[in-house]
């Protein structure tokens, strides 16, 4: 099973197709691919790689997910 995590873009490097994500506190960079993103942006990553834009609300309330799942582990 794949679990892709939200985040949103902090800076983007288009000429390299990269794009600087925080999760949480946490800045990982990501390759773009087929996906146009700017700063601001909600995305889902999985294995350094951005599958797609989510909004904010989906962000969260997957975040708030995870937390959870993380506390009855």
């Amino acid at each position: 099973m794949c679990v892709a995590l939200p985040g949103k873009v902090v800076g983007v490097r288009r000429e390299e197709g990269i794009a600087s994500v925080d999760f949480s506190g946490n800045k990982v960079e990501a390759r773009m691919g087929f996906v146009d993103v700017v700063e601001g942006d909600y995305v889902l990553v999985h294995a350094g790689c951005i599958l797609q834009k989510i909004s904010e609300d989906e962000a969260d309330m997957m975040t708030d997910l995870f937390t959870e799942l993380e506390g009855n582990a």
